[in-house]
This record gives C-alpha cells, structure tokens and sequence, in this order.
C-alpha cells in the first residue's frame, strides 16, 4: 500500500492543521499541556473522543455461530441428500412413505454441526481468557502521577505520550518532543524505510502522512525517543478510518488450505463413486427409485460431517493444553505450525542466557580498574530515556555498590543534569547523552559496541594522556576487549568529548573526534535449563540456529556453554557481501549468527525458508521483529516489547526454550490426531464405497438399506468424537510434522481394499452358509416374500454389525504403528466411545427398534464366523500396516 491510494477524509485535514500548529499551540488546541491530563480530564475525554479500540467485526451472536455451525462442504452436501430423500421417500411416494432416512441425515447434521458449535463456542471461551494473559501497554505522562504504563485502550485524545525505541504508537500524535525520532511506518503507508519525524511545525506538508510532526497508530518507534499528544484515538484515527474501509479478509493459511484440499479430495472421489453405484444397482435392481436412495445414503456415508468438528475440536484442546504450559496461541491455526518448525532460529540473551546481566569489570583502556569510566557509563544510563534496557541496570545497580566505599561516586544524579541525547539505534549501535556539571561545563558521555565507538573516537586515553588513536592503540584495545569477550563476557566501550554542540544543534554529527576512557564487561550467565532444552530440541528434529547481534566471541563461548555445538560462525559482515546463492548455501552450514543486523537476520530466516525448511523465530526486541515476520511462526514473550509481541503469533509467558518444546511436542500432537482422522475415515469410506459396488454387482438385493447405512455413519462418527483427545505415540512427536496432503490417496488405496476383502468375505458367509442356515433354504430357492424379506435382512444386518466392527477396529489399528492395546493403547475417551459403538450396533437387532429399520437378530453361527472373520482381518491388517510402513516410511 502506498501514499497514493489510501482515500484521505475529512479526519485527514483536522490532522494537517494540527501538524501546522505550533506544539504549544496544538497541546491549548487539545485541551492538554506538557505535563498531561488530571483524572477528571481523562474520564472528560474518553466521554466525548470515545474509547481507543478499532471497532472490530460485530462479535457473533450464539444465533449467528450456530448458523455458521451449519455451514460447511459436507453439511450442505447432506442438507441437499435430506431433501432429495424427503421428496423421494415421502412427498412423491405413493405407497408406503418412509421418512426414516430424512431423519437419520437430520440427525447426522444436527449431531454434527452442535457438535462444532458447542467445540467453537469453547473454544472462542478459551481463546478469550487466554489473550486476556496478554497485554500491550503505552507510557503516558498524566498530572500529579507521572509516568505510566496503562494498556493501549485507556489512552484518551490529549494524553501525552513517551515513546521510545520498540513502542507501538498508540494513536495519532501530534509531536511535542522528538529526538532522533525515526518510525516505521510500512503497516500504514508500505515504506519498507523508517520515516525520520521532528516535533517542528510543518507548513509545507499538503496531507496528513506528509507531515513530519504526526505519528500514527499501528507504525512503530525504530529508533529515537519522543513525547506527542495524542489527536485521535480509536476509529477515528487514520488506521481506524482504513481498517473500517479496507475489512478485508485475512489470506488462508497453509494449514487452511489443507483442511480445505483434504475436503474437496473426499467430496470429488463421492462426486465420482456416488453416480456409479446408482448406475450399477438400477440396471441391475431395475428399480431406479430404490437405486437413487442407496446412492444418496453411499453419499451420505462417505461424507465425513465430523472433519470440522474433529479438527476444531483438535485445535481447541491444543490451545487450552499450550496455555496451561505457559504458551499463549494468539491464533488458533498457529498450532500446526509449531508442530512443524524443523529449525528454531533464536536470539541469544535472555534465551540461551539469564536475562540478568552484571557488571563485572569497569576498566580503564590498560585493563585496570577506573571509577572513573564507571562515573561516565553512570551518567549515560541514569540519563537515558530511551530503550533501558539490562546493561543500563547493571551499571546503575553497580555504581549503587560502589559508591559506598567511593566517594566520587556519590549521588552523581544530584551533580549533573542532563542536557541533551541521542537515543541508541541498532543501525550506529551506541547511544549518547550530554551532561552538565555545576560549573555549567557540558560532556558528551557515549556509551556501545567497540567498533561502533572507535569509529566515532580520533583519541584514546592512556597511562594518563589524551594520545591519538592509531593503528597500535588500535589493536591493544582490540586486544583487551577480545580477551575479555573470549571469556563469554559482553565489552562495551565508553567515550567522552567537552563542549559538544549547543542545545538544538546537538546531533549524530557530534559524534567524532572523541576520546575513548575504557572499556566495560558484562556477564550474562548461561541458563541451566538451556542445554537440556538444546538437547530436548535437537531430540525431537528441530535444529537450533542462534542469530544475535553480540560478538563472536561471547556468542561462540556462550554456545559452548549450553552444549551447543558450533559448527561455523558466520559474520553480519560476511552475509551483507554474498551473493543469494552463496547465502542459501551457508545458511546449512552455520549454525551461529553473530554481530547481525535486523535486516540480517531477517535474510538468514528467509533463505532457510527457500530452502524447504519450517522456520520459527523466537525474539523478544525491535530487532528481532523483522525475522519474526520473515519466520512461518513468530514468537515472543510476554515482556517483550510491543511491536514484537504484535508481530508474533505464539507468545511464551516464560522466556525459556523448555517452554517451547512443550509447546512444539503439542503441536505435534494435535496435528497427528487430526491426521488420524482424516487418514482413517477417508480409507474406512473407500473400503465400503468399494464393497458397495461388489455386492451391488452380483447380489439380486441391495447389501444394505439406505438407513441402515445412515445408522451405521452416525455410531460411526459419534465414536470419532474421541480422537482429539486420543494418545499420541512418542515416534510422532520426535519430527516435525508439516501438513501435507498427498499421502491421503495412497492411504486410502492401501488400508480401504483391506476392508472390503472381509466386507466379501461376510457378503459369502451371509448369502451361502448363515442366511440359508437361518431360513432354512438358499436365496434362489425362496419362493415366499416373508422369506425373501427374512433373507434380505438377516444378510444386511450381518453386514450392518460386521461393517461397525471393522471400523471401530481399524480405528484402533490404524492409530499406531505399534501393536494396538498392548504396545500403545488409545486414550479412556476413543476406547469408551468405539466400545459404545460395536456394542449399539450389536444390541440394535434385538431391539423393537429393529422392526422400524429392517434388521433382524442373528444366531451363535454368525459371531463364530464373525470371531473366525476379525481374526483373520487383524492378521491382514497387521501384515499391510507393516508393508506400508515400510513403503512409506511411516503410517500417518
């Protein structure tokens, strides 16, 4: 989206006047002032400005997700055959009217689209509760309290705003303050480039996101520090007004478009099989009225109605797992992806590390401890107002410690004030302040990484003299700082200069000419739990890759400590002069990242990803939000900063690898047990779909009744209702599991003829050996309807119960590679509800019930021939799992 095509209204000219006024002017125009609102100002405001929240789509009401409940390929698929059937069989017949099968499908709906309502409407529960765990909060400068974080909704037109690097912009602002102020604006405009602002009247602007002194709700501070007053809030910001307009539908995720491709997989293979059978029964039957409800109930059989439940079903019980393990799916389909994820790319502090970082050394440029160099490190972090981030604490905590026995260090925030700054950016990597002491001499104290701050230093002090800083000086602080860094601490320099540029001149460009004072030595700790969580990783296929922008050094001896093996160190320097081959190339080979950019780091993530590879990001600053986007899964934590918890889609409330993997081995889970489903019912259809058209070929009946086959679907799929909660073999989750929807076919063509062998083999003991036994003659030989009729149903019914228990049975043997109940066993709920299942379908015969649908009880001879029959179908499946396996290289 660009400048150019975004429709500016009426909102657009009242923010172009504001950008025109000056800041005074502009707070007395908002009704505000530097230091904020008061309490009753505040509630004044949100009663006239409304609250800050875009208005999103209408929440559904129960009505309307009950409706959407309905609403899916399989359930219109069985609306049609319901009312095909209800004029078929009730409306048009003229004999006896049967609406039988018009309620069984009513009732196949019904179970099933309540099913997924009550599933949705726990899981929209869930997915509340959940999301209220995290909060995206602004600091705002409100009378006689201060500053303030308050979370974004509570922000009212006239607050004043502190933004510093990483914040989100909360709404739209007006300026007042701004220093080296560069925002992002790509959300909003599409510049790929941060937009440097300033807090100056702009006269010259002609519309809105033109001006230099407005900032937008939804960009983001790259880099610099600012105060604005907030102009709008909610939907009548310039993001509110655009969302409203735009609306438009988020594009399908690639777990979406699975779902969606399996779906019309099933509907196409019913579209093609469906008319055969009733080709092959009206020709053979004659009877072309009875052929089209068959045809319509083999429809209704090889529907899978519950494939949208089982698979919300699958991802809610997936969140609600997660959250309770400490990781919060900010979307539902997220789930599968971090199943997925083969290479996980991290930062390293605060991940690999403790996140509590000390300062062990402040030295001099001879490596000798100076409280000088910590008086001056002191003074740049007190006075920071920009991104604080641990370094700043450890040095303040340190310079508390220290003072008590050094008196030059005491109360060093009484005898200076601050004159001037200029916040710390990841593009110089350093960040200065300008101090004044009592005599009203004014220092420059600049304060980052030792190559960024021997670029802006032309001396060095030494052994008590300012010298110019040549080649030798050069490398001996190079030398120094290596030492140190090679022992796994972090070296910071500290440079000074006197009287920089005066107050509103002050700017990048007085960074030169320097004098460099020492060095500082940070610990970071390694943490405890990061090797085993390294180990667990790599364990279960996913690679770890580390991307930071620390040095090599401290990276390398860090890695080490966790265990994890450094096989190449690769340089930011040395990605930005590759060519895309070359990086494509290397990104296999290393496995640490060091001194990288946040455009490095974006680009290593994306050649991962052209490289075939399912990548998650794991960061939590600025920094790491543009390879979080580049990532297929971003994630974060809760202490993050704001526009990287915006981006990522899985946020941990525990900033631990050990968090991640539970949340990985979940995913895994809940992609197999969809899987399962899928797999299992697509084959357990074709099977019957292809014992259909053999019996519809030769037998002088129809195998099985149109309701007999409603029945059967429906205990069917009641029993599948245990399968989200189903156990999972420990060999599923040790890879990642991508969502592929390809092997489907095989899996059908393999484990579906399977079936139909004993479905043929039934169909032979039913016709020649039971029925006859039971009625007392053959088939051909019957001359009375009643026995006739008797024939008829006692070999459906026989079908009827042999066809539940083949399915619940594969149910359990296609679950696992292993031998099913006694290797791996499925989970109480699966094992409760398929035994449910064979026992109806059992007990049905002998039921008054079985008059009204047409089946018969059977004798002992059948379940002795039926006992001989599961015997041998579980040796053949067992035989065919184990050839497919081998085939495949693995079964689901």
């Amino acid at each position: 989206m660009t400048k150019e095509n975004i429709k500016l209204n009426e909102n657009d000219v009242n923010l172009l006047n504001i950008a025109k006024l000056s800041a005074p002017k502009a707070l007395k125009f908002l009704k505000s002032s530097q230091k904020g609102l008061n309490k009753k100002q505040v509630e004044e405001s949100r009663d006239s400005n409304g609250v800050n929240a875009i208005t999103k789509k209408k929440k559904s009401s129960w009505v309307t997700r009950l409706i959407h409940a309905f609403i899916n390929p399989f359930t219109l698929i069985l609306l049609v055959l319901a009312i095909i059937s209800l004029f078929t069989d009730v409306i048009l017949s003229k004999d006896d009217k049967n609406p039988a099968t018009f309620i069984i499908i009513l009732i196949l709906v019904l179970v099933s689209s309540f099913l997924r309502f009550i599933q949705e409407t726990k899981s929209t529960n869930e997915a509340k509760k959940i999301s209220s765990l995290i909060t995206t909060t602004t600091c705002v400068l409100r009378k006689r309290v201060g500053r303030k974080e308050v979370p974004l909704k509570e922000v009212v037109v006239g607050d004043i705003i502190c933004l510093s690097a990483g914040d989100m912009i909360p709404a739209d602002l007006r300026l007042i303050q701004a220093k080296d102020l560069f925002i992002g604006q790509a959300s909003l405009t599409g510049e790929s480039e941060p937009v440097e602002k300033t807090s100056n009247q702009d006269l010259d602007a002609k519309t809105a996101l033109e001006a230099k002194n407005l900032a937008y709700m939804g960009t983001n501070v790259i880099s610099g520090s600012a105060l604005g007053v907030v102009i709008a809030v909610g939907d009548n910001t310039l993001f509110g007004k655009m969302a409203k307009s735009l609306n438009k539908k988020a594009p399908k995720t690639t777990f979406e478009k699975g779902v969606n491709n399996v779906s019309w997989i099933l509907i196409r293979f019913m579209l093609v099989m469906v008319p055969i059978v009733l080709l092959i029964n009206g020709f053979t039957k004659g009877n072309w009225l009875e052929a089209s409800l068959f045809a319509i109930s083999i429809a209704v059989g090889l529907t899978p109605e519950m494939l949208p439940m089982i698979v919300t079903t699958c991802l809610a019980k997936g969140t609600v797992v997660m959250s309770k393990n400490k990781v919060i799916i900010k979307n539902i389909n997220s789930i599968q992806d971090l199943g997925s994820i083969d290479i996980l790319c991290t930062d390293k502090t605060g991940t690999l590390t403790q996140d509590r970082v000390v300062l062990e050394y402040h030295m001099n440029v001879m490596g000798k401890e100076d409280s000088r160099v910590l008086k001056h490190a002191f003074l740049n972090s007190y006075f920071e107002t920009g991104l604080k981030n641990l370094i700043d604490l450890a040095i303040i905590n340190k310079t508390n410690e220290e003072c008590k026995t050094k008196e030059e260090l005491i109360s060093l925030e009484k005898k200076y004030k601050k004159v001037d700054e200029l916040p710390f950016d990841f593009e110089r990597r350093r960040m200065s302040v300008v101090v004044q002491d009592a005599t009203g001499k004014t220092q420059m104290i600049t304060k980052g990484a030792i190559e960024e701050i021997l670029k802006c230093c032309s001396y060095v002090e030494y052994n008590g003299e300012i010298k110019p800083l040549d080649k030798d000086l050069t490398n001996i602080v190079l030398k120094k700082a290596s030492e140190f860094s090679e022992k796994g601490m972090r070296v910071i320099a500290v440079a000074q200069k006197s009287n920089p540029s005066k107050v509103g001149d002050f700017s990048i460009k007085d960074e030169k000419d320097m004098v460099l004072i020492g060095y500082l030595a940070f610990l970071d700790p390694p943490k405890d739990t990061a090797k085993n969580a390294i180990e667990a990783l790599l364990i279960n296929g996913v690679n770890v890759k580390v991307l930071t922008g620390d040095n090599e050094q401290v990276t390398n001896f860090i890695c080490k400590e966790v265990g994890l093996k450094v096989n190449k160190i690769l340089l930011g320097s040395d990605v930005e002069n590759m060519s895309s081959e070359e990086i494509h190339k290397v990104v296999e080979e290393s496995n640490v990242f060091a001194k990288l950019s946040p455009q490095q780091k974006a680009k290593i993530v994306t050649a991962l990803r052209d490289n075939g590879h399912t990548v998650g990001y794991m960061g939590d600053g600025i920094n790491d939000t543009m390879a979080m986007k580049a990532a297929d899964v971003g994630i974060s934590v809760d202490s993050a900063v704001d526009i990287a918890k915006e981006t990522a889609g899985i946020i941990l409330l525990e900033k631990d690898l050990m968090v991640l993997e539970k949340g990985i081995i979940e995913g895994r889970k809940t992609y197999v047990n969809m899987i399962k489903y899928i797999k299992m019912t697509a084959s357990s259809n074709f099977g019957n779909m292809l014992s259909v058209l053999v019996a519809s070929a030769f037998l002088p009946f129809l195998p099985m009744q149109p309701i007999h086959i409603l029945i059967l679907n429906l205990i069917y799929d009641i029993s599948c209702v245990g399968i989200p909660w189903d156990n999972v073999d420990s060999e599923y989750l040790k890879t990642p599991q991508k969502w592929v929807t390809k092997g489907i076919t095989s899996f059908m063509f393999s484990f579906g003829p399977v079936s139909s062998v004993f479905d043929i083999m039934t169909y032979i003991l039913m016709y020649f050996l039971i029925c006859p036994t039971m009625v007392g003659n053959s088939f051909v030989k019957l001359s009375g309807s009643g026995d006739i009729s008797l024939f008829t149903s006692l070999f459906q019914t026989g079908w009827f119960i042999e066809s539940m228990l083949t399915q619940a049975l594969v149910i359990h043997f296609l679950r696992t590679e292993k031998i099913p109940f006694i290797q791996s066993r499925a989970s109480i709920q699966l094992m409760v509800l398929t035994a449910l299942g064979i026992g109806v379908s059992i007990i049905i015969p002998y039921t008054p019930f079985a008059r009204y649908v047409g089946l018969s009880g059977l004798s002992w001879l059948y379940y002795g021939c039926l006992a001989a029959v599961f015997i041998l179908y579980i040796l053949l499946i067992s035989l065919v799992k184990k050839i497919y396996i081998k085939k495949v290289g693995r079964l689901l």
